[in-house]
């Protein structure tokens, strides 16, 4: 650290006139008022000590805002305090998590600091974990006051609260955590009394010693088998009761035969024991599968990240009262103020304020999108500018957010055909190895081998299909927590190794490849107005109207028309500084006007005509923009190789138009819901593997006919539960990127079985010639399952790449 960086955080201290202080005789150096104020407050305490015992620089510390000065006021209500905070002899406790810490002289400036606040009777943190336990007398100081004390020194501190599935997760990791502890010191001890014997280094032992190390080794053991190596003996019975053989038959299979051939030995007298052979690879095959465990959790496979949006609190307003309610007693018609940065704990309607949301949590979508008064919001969206009121509509199991949960674990539980083909013949073959195992060790008996029981245990061990089971699941999971975090749901099991098979895609036109909505595309005038003046005249009619061709002009500014009449199925008339007006379709305003109307041009859009009771003013034309990213989602498809097809219910000529724009293959108009489905039948019985993407419920019928049906996230509710997935983002760019991730999903199960089935088909016969001790058994048994695993969270991390080769169209999938 050079004389100019600031004492406290190692940042560039340039500023002028320079901050400085001395301390212990120097001249100290700060890049702000705010570093300068920490390192007062800590000689003040006499915690000077800190800047010796730091290997890193402090944090920089910030001021606290407004909003978050509010929100840990917030934790002072009973409420909020319920779910982290619990009675102890000394006064309360609670937990926290600390962010911001860098080295362990953090911990101690901390722990130090806060044990000279009011109140507090102890204060201590978790290296490793950043979580802080916190006793303080309430009596004496609130707990934002303790809080906001951590933030003084530049660190944040913010309730720790885990939901029931962490929960389970912690119980989990720490039951297998122990379990490998003690099968690991068991496996030491028992090899330490068996290594003599092995290599004769003690050859003058009397049967007294013998028997001695061998009830040692039984009473080193036992533990392992009955508590280390339990779930594989429960998951046995399961299966045997289910009678459907796994992995987990065999595991207990050889621990059992071994346990319980050396407790006779030990107690009736013979010539060979395995203890150490049961301790070690019970210590492994845990070993394996905790480090499977961790690997999977690590990837975000369990969902718990996007179940952590759904905050526990919220601010419920009522007249002019606010008070603090648990998101689980909330009711549809309650009213919630959103300031910025907090979550959405409900679905609801805006009903006061202007601002941002960030929506990744339901689209995948991490840029912001704008909501104003009247607009839907969900819960788990950020809350981003400014306070929003927003009113309840639905809240805890039937919000949006807590529907996409379900269908994720739906889909995680649910098993393709491939994965049933997997568990089939891992069934298959264990029950083959079953018979075997005995076959073997008859073959060797005879033979006159001293080690065919330890050629069986081998056998037993080492072939378990362990990584034949994993090599589907681990891949369809992870690759649809990819798919999920880009804003694609897949709702059906099948969805993945379908998408691999597409060759032709089949889009619905309204609401899917455009906007969905009427927008002004054109305005020509013929009178001496100007475009933006017949606009605003337009706007003082429609604004009368809530019909969705008068929404396009609500947001244009207009003077007060009088009069106003709605003449249904034609337009509307009123007066506007004295003179009449109209505005409609062309007959209805043709029949007020004393003049020619001007030549049509009926082929684009939708005509609305302005006129007084003598002039035309203008023609505006009104039509259903394509997306933006239409364009670009189709050449993309096309450069996979893919056929296009839009189909479309609308008139041909618009339906043409519109794909012409696009640049789409073939357009088909004025197709009934019957004729999608026609449609779709031919190009199936012809061998294509159609993806059809639509939103509205007259698009269900050719959906339930294809392969892979997609719905847009704006679709209805049914056409969205129908749908074999449901593109939340809303953007088409995401379909070739779901199709790559069908490709990749397909690549990896491929290798994933290739090298389970390689692996089985090369160490049975290893196993079966006596080249396979049992301890090596259940090592490489452990590394074949972590080799699929891993292998398999490779499709979590990879990254959108729309530019895909299709192997249905003759690209061949590397494999």
């Amino acid at each position: 650290m050079t004389p100019l960086d600031c004492y406290h955080c190692g940042e560039p201290a340039i500023g002028t006139p320079p901050i400085t202080l001395e301390l212990e005789g120097a001249l100290r150096h700060f890049c702000c008022v705010g570093c300068k104020a920490v390192c007062e407050t800590i000689r003040a305490e006499g915690l000077t000590g800190f800047y010796q015992f730091r290997t890193e620089p402090a944090v920089t510390p910030k001021a606290l805002s407004d909003s978050e000065r509010n929100r840990i006021l917030e934790v002072d209500h009973p409420l909020v305090q319920k779910s982290f905070v619990s009675p102890v002899t000394a006064g309360q406790e609670a937990t926290l998590l600390v962010s911001g810490i860098t080295c362990a002289a953090c911990i101690w400036l901390l722990e130090n600091h806060m044990a000279r606040q009011p109140g507090v009777v102890s204060f201590s943190v978790n290296h490793s974990t950043q979580r802080a336990r916190l006793v303080w007398n309430p009596e004496h100081s609130k707990l934002s006051q303790l809080l906001i004390a951590v933030h003084e020194l530049g660190y944040r501190a913010r309730p720790y609260q885990a939901d029931e599935a962490e929960k389970a997760l912690k119980a989990e990791h720490r039951s297998a955590l122990i379990r490998l502890a003690v099968a690991g010191i068991a496996s030491f001890q028992s090899m330490m009394l068996a290594f003599p014997l092995y290599f004769e280094l003690v050859n003058d032992l009397s049967p007294e010693f013998v028997s001695f190390f061998r009830w040692f080794s039984l009473l080193v053991a036992t533990p392992v088998v009955f508590y280390s190596a339990r779930p594989f003996f429960t998951n046995a019975f399961r299966d045997l009761r289910s009678r459907h053989l796994t992995m987990d038959v065999p595991v207990a299979t050889a621990i059992g035969l071994a346990y319980v051939a050396s407790a006779w030995v030990t107690v009736f007298g013979g010539e060979e024991v395995y203890f150490e052979s049961v301790c070690m690879f019970t210590f492994f095959l845990q070993l394996g599968r905790y480090i499977e465990m961790q690997a999977r959790y690590r990837a975000g496979l369990t969902g718990n990240a996007l179940a952590g949006f759904q905050p526990m609190v919220a601010n419920r307003i009522r007249g002019n009262d606010s008070d603090i309610v648990a998101t689980h007693d909330l009711v549809a018609g309650d009213i919630l103020r959103i300031r910025p940065g907090e979550t959405l704990p409900a679905d609801g309607v805006i009903v006061s304020g202007h601002s941002t949301l960030n929506e990744a949590a339901l689209t995948g979508e991490y840029l912001p999108e704008t909501r104003s008064e009247g607009d839907p919001v969900h819960a788990g969206s950020i809350n981003g500018a400014s306070p929003l009121d927003i009113e309840v509509r639905r809240a805890g199991a039937q919000t949006r957010l807590s529907g996409i949960l379900r269908v994720l674990d739906r889909v995680q539980a649910e098993k393709p055909p491939v994965a049933l083909a997997a568990d089939r013949i891992a069934g298959v073959f264990v029950s083959r190895v079953l018979i075997l195992a005995p076959l073997i060790w008859i073959g060797w008996w005879l033979a006159g081998a001293d080690n065919a029981f330890d050629i069986t245990l081998s056998v037993l061990v080492v072939t378990c299909p362990c990584a034949l089971s994993l090599a589907t699941p681990t891949a369809i999971t992870s690759a649809t927590m990819r798919l999920r975090k880009l804003g694609f749901l897949p709702t059906r099991g099948h969805t993945l190794e379908s998408l691999n098979t597409i060759d032709t895609v089949i889009f619905d036109k309204t609401g899917t490849l455009t906007r969905g909505e009427l927008s002004l595309v054109n305005t020509r005038t013929f009178a001496a107005l100007d475009a933006g003046q017949c606009r605003q005249l337009a706007a003082s009619l429609e604004k009368h109207s809530e019909h969705p061709i008068a929404r396009v002009f609500h947001q244009i500014p207009g003077n007060a028309a009088r009069h106003v009449q709605n003449h249904l199925g034609g337009g509307l008339s009123g007066q506007v500084n004295g003179a009449p007006l109209y505005i409609g379709h062309r007959d209805f305003v043709e029949q007020r006007v004393g003049s020619p109307a001007p030549a049509s041009n009926a082929s684009n859009g939708i005509e609305i005509w302005l006129a007084t009771d003598r002039d035309w003013l203008a023609r505006f034309t009104l039509d259903d923009e394509p997306r933006s990213d239409a364009r670009e989602a189709v050449q993309a498809l096309q450069n996979a190789g893919l056929r296009t097809i839009l189909l479309s219910g609308d008139r041909s000529g618009h339906v043409e138009q519109i794909a012409g724009r696009l640049g789409i293959d073939e357009a088909i108009g004025q197709a009934s819901p019957e004729d999608k489905l026609r449609v779709l039948e031919n190009l199936r019985d012809q061998g294509h593997h159609i993806m059809m993407v639509g939103d509205g419920l007259n698009d269900l019928p050719s959906m339930a006919g294809a392969g892979v049906s997609v719905a847009m996230g704006s679709a209805a509710d049914l056409t969205q539960l129908k749908a074999d997935a449901v593109l939340l983002s809303g953007q088409l760019t995401q379909l070739p990127e779901a199709l790559k991730a069908g490709q990749d999903t397909r690549r990896v199960i491929r290798q994933n079985m290739a090298w389970a089935l390689a692996y089985n088909v090369c160490a049975l016969p290893l196993a079966a010639a006596g080249l396979v001790p049992p301890w090596l058994a259940a090592i490489g048994m452990s590394l074949s399952s972590l080799v699929v695993v891993l292998n398999a969270m490779r499709l979590g991390r990879q990254r959108g790449n729309p530019a895909f080769h299709n192997p249905a169209v003759g690209a061949e999938a590397t494999s």
